[in-house]
């Protein structure tokens, strides 16, 4: 009698165990939020007013419009990129603003900067280099220094100069602020080519490359994000975004040995100075024709 009240006990006790076991869980599981209690992502509207240096983006075609929606959500919910691009807009639209207002370049153009590098200083898996993602035979075309002492394709001043130079001419040959900006990713000859054997006279008639049939519409959805990134989804508060630090420019006309010693001599470090001018590609400077040269120097 006492094994089986004991076997009943141990019965009812593993039943009891199991019932509450599965109350809990099934709380838990009512408990749990969906990701979608968290986390939306959204369809986005296309505004009407979507266009490059007021050339109006043709949204009532059914492939323009899905091309103009594929790169908006792309910039939209690449969040960390979005967010960094944000950060160094900050720091460079100062600087490009002025210079494509001296150069006659429409300012929607700081945008294909964007597009092109990122606003990041780097070279291309194709040899395409700086802000504005030169090649050297374009730059030196364009008058630009490169060797391996100087290059200004890293000089965002001079470089900027070339890129207006170089868009003027491409809207001035092809019609259209679309069709240069196409021009600069895929080459005026290239894009003329194919208008001609085609038929057509604008960027959004044209068969193109992969790559120029993304590039004006990636160009406008950055426009488009970075100009109202409240509007995406994009929090921040203003002490969040990059500031580029205060410079006094030197001129020099001579060589300089050692870059170092040079950036020591000033209160400052190589690497400060390198990153200011990151067209000093080495620690020295030939100028055997004693060309004069403009440096940037940090302050604080």
């Amino acid at each position: 009698m006492k094994k089986a009240n004991r076997y009943l006990t141990i019965v009812c006790t593993v039943l009891i165990t199991v019932f509450f076991m599965n109350v809990i869980s099934t709380k838990n599981i009512k408990l749990q939020k969906n990701t979608s209690d968290t986390y939306k992502i959204k369809a986005l509207k296309l505004s009407p007013d979507l266009n490059l240096a007021g050339e109006k983006v043709p949204l009532d075609r059914h492939d323009i419009r899905e091309r103009m929606d594929r790169e908006l959500l792309v910039n939209t919910y690449w969040q960390s990129n979005g967010l960094l691009l944000l950060k160094r807009a900050n720091k460079y639209f100062p600087i490009l603003e002025p210079l494509l207002e001296k150069y006659g370049l429409p300012d929607d153009f700081k945008y294909l900067a964007v597009a092109e590098s990122a606003l990041i200083d780097e070279t291309s898996s194709a040899g395409a280099a700086g802000m504005w993602h030169f090649m050297k035979a374009t730059g030196k075309e364009y008058g630009l220094e490169i060797n391996s002492n100087v290059d200004e394709r890293y000089n965002i001043e001079k470089s900027t100069k070339v890129a207006a130079e170089y868009l003027k001419k491409s809207k001035e040959r092809l019609g259209s602020w679309t069709l240069a900006a196409a021009a600069y990713n895929a080459g005026n000859y290239g894009v003329a080519k194919r208008l001609e054997t085609q038929q057509v006279t604008s960027y959004y008639d044209a068969l193109l490359p992969d790559e120029t049939e993304r590039y004006v519409f990636r160009i406008i959805a950055l426009k488009e994000v970075l100009s109202n990134p409240k509007a995406y989804g994009f929090i921040y508060d203003e002490d969040d975004l990059y500031t580029l630090p205060k410079t006094k420019t030197v001129k020099v006309d001579t060589v300089i040995t050692n870059i170092a010693t040079f950036a020591k001599n000033f209160g400052t470090t190589y690497k400060d100075l390198k990153l200011h001018n990151p067209w000093l590609r080495e620690n020295k400077l030939n100028n055997a024709s004693r060309k004069m040269y403009e440096i940037k120097i940090p302050v604080e």
